[in-house]
């Protein structure tokens, strides 16, 4: 190898086996660090998990499917944040409860169901703040200022998605009570031009511009076009977040139960071992079909595998069994770019291009080729993710999360592997290539 792809080489592969290591042992030379994959946040199919009914109290009178829609709001978003996807909430008006149903934490040994529903909380704080516009989190969202807080959930009395007659565009109007009305007034007469955000605790949900002075407690956020079903339903959510800071009741947790994991355990073993043979069986066939590439395949795929179980650890999500299928499927499609990458750089050795010749026009010629599949796919998965729910966001975002890996991996380890290896005379007979 020549020496500056030889350092290229040496570095991938230590960056494969440190990741593997800290994936496998949650610790790196003593210090232990985020990521194991025993950490990953399983499932209620899995791990099991509780449900409870949340019922309404301190009301004169039953709460109303409005009332009970906000604050299914709250939860979702609460579990969002908490990287709960796996959970299922719903509302009965007739007994003015909310349904909910979510996975044991990971590590969990000591099942307390009364615990557990308190991860989700029964309330939450709603707040129209003032923001530094310089300072942002890595989504490019503001960040909440404790000590600029305009408006709290109490100052809300009711908000409703509305169609604009003047615009034709979406709209959430809300009103506003007397303490909030002077309040309200007295922050857009100085921040005309500049944002108010809308946090829900210190979850980030939107920043509307200040357009005008409101000095009679009635405002409005405008959307986008009301025959845009995006825009649409963004107004409803959007009313449904803000009428939930003002929610007149309490949500107290009655029939909390656990929900068993022997069944759950089962499908995991069985589906772990499915997980090793398709490993197995790939790295066999990339082997033999592709023989020196093949192996460099292989080497990528452990680094693709690894890195998307220490992202699923990192980001607490959980993991289900649809995801863990979405997992298995994408070590197929992980191999899929280098297929077609190593079948370009057979056909050019075929030509009579030089080996060096060869791999740079192969990987040229089949990076669109490699992308348009890998965008399709990130469009099916995104449809699932948006108007999925439960398991099936675990899976859309298990798949969407390995096909942009394995375009990392494809497109830019495998590439320096091959390039680094054909530096070596023993590497440059086509034999080791396929041909």
């Amino acid at each position: 190898m020549k020496g500056n792809n030889g350092v290229k080489f040496f570095l991938v592969i230590v960056t494969i086996a440190v990741l593997t290591y800290i994936c496998a042992s949650g610790n790196f030379f003593g210090i232990k660090v985020p990521g194991a994959y025993y950490n990953i946040r399983q499932g209620i199919d899995i791990n099991g998990g509780i449900d409870a009914q949340l019922f309404a109290v301190g009301l004169d009178k039953a709460p109303t499917q409005e009332q009970l829609d906000s604050a299914k709001t709250v939860i979702n978003k609460r579990c969002d944040k908490l990287g709960i996807f796996d959970r299922l909430v719903t509302t009965n008006v007739q007994n003015g409860s909310i349904f909910v149903e979510i996975p044991w934490k990971p590590g969990e040994t000591n099942y307390d169901p009364d615990k557990a529903i308190q991860e989700i909380g029964a309330t939450a704080l709603l707040t129209f703040r003032e923001v530094d516009e310089t300072k942002k989190d890595e989504d490019g969202n503001y960040l909440p200022l404790d000590d600029k807080i305009i408006l709290q959930g109490d100052d809300i009395v009711d908000a409703s998605p509305q169609k604009n007659t003047e615009s034709g565009g979406m709209q959430v109007s809300f009103t506003l009570s007397a303490a909030g009305k002077t309040k309200f007034a007295e922050a857009t007469g100085r921040l005309i031009g500049k944002p108010i955000a809308i946090f829900m605790d210190d979850q980030f949900i939107s920043a509307p511009n200040v357009e005008s002075h409101i000095t009679n407690g009635d405002a409005r956020i405008t959307l986008g076009s009301a025959s845009d079903n995006a825009a649409v339903a963004e107004a409803k959510d959007l009313a449904e977040t803000i009428r939930s800071g003002s929610i007149p009741f309490k949500l107290e947790a009655k029939y909390v139960n656990s929900i068993s994991s022997l069944l759950g355990k089962g499908a995991l073993d069985i589906t772990v071992k499915a997980f090793i043979l398709a490993f197995i069986l790939v790295c066999v066939f990339m082997i033999s079909y592709y023989r020196l590439p093949g192996i460099l395949a292989c080497i990528a795929l452990v680094g693709h595998t690894v890195l998307q179980l220490l992202f699923i650890s990192w980001t607490g999500m959980s993991l289900t069994l649809p995801g863990l299928a979405g997992v298995i499927l994408t070590i197929g499609m992980g191999v899929d770019a280098n297929i077609i990458i190593f079948e370009r750089i057979k056909e050019e050795l075929r030509n009579g291009k030089t080996l060096r010749a060869a791999i740079d026009v192969g990987f040229k010629r089949a990076f669109t080729a490699i992308l348009d599949a890998n965008m399709t796919t990130l469009i099916a998965a995104a449809a699932l993710y948006i108007f999925g729910t439960g398991a099936l966001v675990s899976f859309a975002m298990t798949l969407g999360l390995g096909v942009m890996l394995s375009f990392l991996t494809a497109v830019t380890v495998s590439r320096i592997m091959i390039k680094s290896v054909a530096d070596l005379d023993i590497a440059k007979h086509h034999w080791l290539y396929g041909v």
